[in-house]
């Protein structure tokens, strides 16, 4: 009997999960939000404004419907051996916080040491977009784009660097404007030789 109920229970955490939220639900989400802000949502100027904030939400957060790896998996063997270090530099980057929701605006550095295929330099680029554009810490983000080049480049090595400020503590907070944070994950040779990853650090802070 126990089994049965925890088998009812598990069903209906699956069938919550996949119930979808509508566009107009979100929208009174947000009329709710700025009524306990102490705005007016009927007044002219934010009637508009939920329609708006749910239409910029999608673009903030479109990483969640997106998957690194299919855009990864066309690369390129054609290209008479080479084997050194790929670096893609200042590749801008806008997140957010999961804590606060609040900007994270910054760059992207990524290189990779091929092995046997390249990538099209745009899919670079590509991953550090699709999961910057979901809610993020700074740590989990750059482990996240190295790990995924990784594997699905079958790389020799890669490097991944974010230097960003984060608005949760700049605006707010401890409001420190200046404050930047740099991560770094390193995989393969780059975590391997010491070469690797000072040429790599060398060519970035260029």
């Amino acid at each position: 009997m126990s089994r049965n109920m925890k088998l009812v229970k598990d069903t209906d955490k699956t069938q919550q999960k996949k119930t979808e939220i509508t566009d107009k639900q979100a929208e009174e989400a947000f009329r709710t939000i700025l009524s306990w802000i102490g705005e007016d949502p009927n007044r002219e100027g934010l009637l508009e404004t939920p329609r708006r904030v749910v239409k910029a939400f999608k673009e903030y957060f479109k990483g969640y419907h997106q998957d690194a790896k299919t855009d990864l998996s066309k690369t390129f063997g054609d290209v008479e051996g080479y084997d050194d270090m790929v670096v893609e530099k200042n590749i801008t980057l806008e997140s957010h916080c999961e804590h606060h929701m609040a900007p994270i605006i910054g760059v992207a550095h990524v290189a990779y040491i091929p092995n046997k295929k390249v990538v099209g330099l745009s899919k670079l680029a590509r991953t550090v977009d699709i999961f910057s554009k979901r809610l993020q810490t700074q740590e989990r983000l750059t482990m996240q784009i190295a790990k995924t080049l990784m594997s699905s480049l079958e790389a020799k090595g890669v490097a991944v660097t974010i230097d960003a400020a984060h608005q949760c503590m700049t605006m707010r907070g401890i409001k420190k404007e200046k404050a930047t944070t740099v991560t770094n994950y390193f995989l393969g040779s780059f975590r391997e030789d010491l070469s690797f990853q000072n040429r790599y650090l060398r060519y970035i802070a260029k």
